[in-house]
């Protein structure tokens, strides 16, 4: 890939033009080396801290330590400050090789403290320090494909190579002898196991400034691979988030916590923890020439409508003036009406604002144990707004995310919390042989017969494809570029690229990060008798299809936004 010249240009304006303003105030009754909040913003060190960051979730399943201090010195050389990773790694039988740190068998918990386990945690916690770098811990997983798969018996298949197969909630409920994925919510005997879990866990960093957050879980909501009960409803998710959350903060009082929701609303929900018409705590004045944010108002469905039908019109207005607009509709009183954009002018907001998946985040938001607002962003995983048929659609996913960013930054505001954007990506045409959705073992857009093989040969036939589902690279560069200006312009504290990509890794057999080759020679002896050399071969960290390994112009735009957000 090629850096745009224009990506770079923007942010160096952007970040030139901030850096103009007068230094940010510091927080004189704020000033310790814990990450905490100050009303709408997070304060560390008696300095405000807003941040782009990065999800290398694997980090701890490495084979080296030299692997995992090597990765934590490339994200940290780009200005990233802080990294998301899982703090889980549930297994059923214990692997021969390999990081795992919980075993959940026949209704039976055991926690793994040794080498392979918790201190391979440890190990990551401790060189993130040393790296400057800040680390959001997820605590378990809504995504589980392996239980009930064929694909837990395919020996080709490593463990961990994907996301979301790292157990969590459905290997709870499964082992359990349960039936509904929302059991894992409401089960007494799975509620005690897991919070006996997070206590080992959140125990052993209480003194650790690196720590940023604990996140509850990875995108939780009322299904998964195993189906809701009838009875699972956004009370259900808001009630376990507020009894883990407290929980946590009474063995831990330094750090924050924090959800790992999608970001699903539901604007017409009743609520655990409803807003109130009391003012949010007092933030301090901003900088000169800075604008004092205000406790915003919730989002509503009105709002949702209005704002789609009014993107729609200006992008009608834009394509006619360019002479690109299809006259495809009916001719009515000498004007043309589009009927494929009618189409679109539905009075539903879809699922990401009726609470379809059990979520009410703003009600999450407002837990008072919980830190911080807390959101996603994948298009490819599912739909944030309705095709505009006026504009290509990969700017439509463009336009419908920025939408959903906004959108979220005033949840955020009007609950008077910070906000970040937890994981966003979109898979490029190049990744998209990779691209294995979530909640799947399966590569939808790899070549015929990819999806059941190993990873070292999917990732040479990788090379070999030509499909053409996805983005260009520099359809993605744009639309990365628009969302995180939109973020930083909506006042987003920490914007969190999914995912980081890093090559060159020790390979082992049934690990994570697995042969990609078969060890052959690399030296032809120089006399009779000596031994040949055997070949050394190198990984990747898992990729399903947002890695950036490699990336310079994606790499860039983080290095460049990372700068822009800070001066911000």
């Amino acid at each position: 890939m090629y850096f745009l010249p224009w990506v770079s240009l923007f942010f160096s304006i952007l970040w030139a033009s901030a850096v103009a303003a007068i230094p940010s105030p510091t927080y004189k009754r704020a000033s310790s080396p814990f990450v905490s909040t100050s009303g709408p913003d997070f304060v560390v060190n008696g300095s405000l801290l807003k941040y782009i960051g990065t999800n290398a979730y694997w980090l701890p399943t490495l084979n080296t330590n030299e692997d995992i201090w090597n990765t934590l010195g490339n994200i940290s050389a780009l200005g990233i400050k802080v990294i998301r990773l899982w703090a889980f790694n549930d297994v059923d039988t214990i692997p021969v090789n390999g990081t795992w740190l919980q075993l959940i068998k026949d209704g039976t918990v055991s926690v793994n403290d040794g080498p392979n386990g918790l201190q391979k945690l440890d190990t990551v916690i401790q060189m993130a320090e040393q790296r400057g770098l800040y680390v959001i811990l997820s605590l378990t997983n809504n995504w589980d494909p392996f239980v009930n798969s064929s694909a837990v018996t395919n020996s080709s298949i490593p463990r961990n190579y994907l996301s979301n197969n790292y157990g969590g909630m459905d290997l709870y409920v499964q082992q359990f002898g349960l039936q509904t994925h929302d059991q894992f919510y409401t089960n007494p005997s799975i509620l005690t196991s897991f919070m006996n879990y997070t206590t080992q866990v959140v125990s052993r960093y209480v003194n650790s400034p690196s720590v940023f957050s604990y996140e509850l879980a990875n995108d939780p909501r009322c299904n998964s691979t195993l189906p809701a009960s009838p009875t699972c409803t956004t009370e259900t998710i808001t009630t376990w988030h507020a009894t883990v959350a407290a929980h946590i903060r009474s063995i831990d009082p330094n750090h924050l916590i924090s959800s790992g929701v999608g970001g699903y609303m539901c604007t017409d929900c009743p609520k655990l923890y409803p807003l109130t018409p009391s003012p949010a705590p007092p933030a301090p004045s901003p900088a000169p020439g800075k604008k004092k944010r205000s406790q915003g108002k919730p989002v509503t469905k009105e709002q949702i409508l209005r704002e789609r039908s009014e993107r729609r019109r200006r992008n009608r207005e834009t394509a006619k003036r360019a002479g690109t607009l299809v006259e495809d509709g009916v001719r009515i009183r000498g004007r043309w009406v589009s009927t494929a954009t009618k189409r679109q002018q539905t009075s539903t907001t879809g699922s990401m604002y009726d609470g379809s998946y059990g979520v009410d985040s703003q009600d999450i938001s407002n837990i008072p144990d919980i830190g911080f607002s807390s959101f996603q962003l994948f298009p490819d995983q599912q739909s944030y707004g309705p095709d505009d048929p006026n504009v290509a659609p990969w700017q439509s996913v463009e336009q419908n995310g920025a939408q959903w960013i906004t959108n979220q930054a005033q949840s955020a505001s009007a609950v008077g919390k910070p906000a970040v954007l937890t994981g966003f990506g979109l898979v490029t045409q190049s990744n998209a042989p990779y691209f294995v959705p979530f909640n799947s073992t399966v590569a939808p857009f790899a070549t015929d017969g990819q999806s059941g093989i190993t990873l070292g040969a999917r990732r040479l036939l990788k090379r070999q494809s030509t499909t053409s589902y996805g983005v260009t690279s520099q359809q993605q560069a744009s639309t990365y570029t628009s969302w995180i200006n939109t973020g930083i312009a909506a006042g987003l504290n920490g914007i969190v690229q999914y995912q980081w990509g890093q090559s060159g890794l020790t390979t082992e057999p049934g690990t994570t990060v697995t042969p990609t080759t078969t060890t052959g020679e690399t030296s032809t002896p120089s006399s009779p008798g000596e031994v040949p050399t055997p070949q050394e071969t190198t990984g990747e960290s898992p990729n399903d299809g947002y890695s950036i390994t490699g990336s310079t112009t994606d790499q860039q735009i983080l290095g460049s936004a990372s700068q822009s957000i800070a001066a911000d």
